[in-house]
């Protein structure tokens, strides 16, 4: 029969030789009350499946001398835009304790309850089952990327979860889970300036692609008021998505017809055969986002604008018990894609008239 908490807690030491938890200082989630954040790099670049069905087919994209790998374990498949919300609620909670002065670190303890309750889950069995599937694609998929490589360093490779563990009661309840962020990943999030609030409806977001739209929209558009233009074809590999262009094109289309992103509005246009889309912000934004970059850029699509071109051608919960009560742990949005053929039509020489309606026409 095994023991009870006392005996349990006794054991720990022992679960934990030759583990990477032994090395560092546990930080103890003490509330899930923390705006959630987003790392910049997952922002923008494909690092998850967008499908909601097993991916093992790797994720291998290069631009501008930035190299991205995900690969999958058959077993468990690629770790979804669903799953990231685990990475997404770490670095919300790691921010929000170095805003107050706590000494955060990669190994966190927490309660489920408070990490499902913060992500806008359910709190029921199967919700705890799906949380442990989360955990395993998240350990199991390795991802190998040149991101904020150093001067002589050239890859890096790791897991978005390097280990985990889960504490039961003797009837199999979950009541307590801890587990080691990469380094690469935590070194992103105390990074202040890699990091960007997100809405919280974020979660309410069902599709993949629509919940990996909003998290390009945050990352490119921000609060400019002009916003960001991208060529679909563009965004498609930008994405990673299995999707045939034409069917993600689609996607786009209706997406576009229903406005789901918080804070943001989307408009197509085309050029020629080529297709566009508009992101700008709205006043849908339920939270306040970062300060305005008074530019409009461009993204995958070369010659828009640049023979004085006009801007209007382009229309314009309460405090949770720590389970290890030994530890206890009570801006602008400025870089562009520079992986991408961008122009800017605010630049010396562009026109801010109706000189653009010729050469572009509004999808509606």
């Amino acid at each position: 029969m095994s023991g009870g908490p006392s005996q349990d807690a006794a054991r720990r030491p022992q679960r934990l030789a030759g583990s990477e938890r032994a090395r560092l200082d546990p930080f103890v989630v003490a509330t899930g009350d923390a705006s959630p954040r987003d790392q910049r790099d997952l922002m923008e670049r494909p690092f998850f499946s967008l499908a909601k069905t097993k991916r093992v087919t790797p994720i291998l994209y290069e631009s501008g001398g930035v190299r991205v790998e995900v690969f999958a374990m058959p077993e468990h498949g690629m770790a979804t835009i669903w799953d990231a919300d685990v990475l997404i609620w770490a670095a919300s909670q790691i921010v929000e304790a170095e805003n107050h002065g706590l000494k955060t670190s990669r190994f966190l303890r927490f309660t489920p309850y408070q990490l499902l309750v913060a992500i806008g889950r359910g709190t029921g069995a199967r919700e705890y089952r799906l949380l442990k599937s989360a955990f395993a694609r998240l350990q199991s998929t390795v991802i190998a990327t040149t991101i904020r490589h150093g001067e002589r360093w050239r890859r890096h490779q790791f897991s978005w979860i390097n280990e985990w563990e889960e504490m039961t009661t003797h009837d199999g309840r979950v009541e307590g889970m801890e587990f080691v962020l990469p380094d690469w990943f935590y070194r992103g999030v105390i990074d202040r300036s890699l990091v960007l609030t997100i809405d919280p409806d974020y979660f309410r977001l069902t599709g993949g692609i629509e919940r990996w739209l909003y998290r390009v929209a945050r990352k490119h558009a921000g609060r400019q008021p002009h916003g960001w233009i991208f060529e679909i074809a563009h965004l498609h590999e930008k994405s990673g998505s299995l999707a045939r262009p034409s069917d993600f094109a689609l996607d786009i289309r209706r997406i576009v017809a229903r406005q789901p992103l918080p804070g943001y509005r989307l408009d197509i246009w085309r050029e020629g055969r080529r297709e566009l889309l508009q992101i700008r912000p709205s006043n849908l934004s339920t939270v306040p986002v970062d300060e305005a970059v008074e530019t409009l850029v461009i993204s995958g699509a070369n010659g828009i604008g640049t023979s004085g071109a006009g801007l209007s051608g382009f229309r314009a919960h309460g405090p949770q018990l720590s389970l290890w009560p030994e530890t206890r742990n009570p801006t602008a949005n400025l870089e562009s894609n520079k992986e991408s053929n961008s122009l800017s039509l605010t630049r010396a020489g562009a026109s801010h008239g109706a000189g653009a309606a010729g050469r572009s026409r509004r999808v509606p």
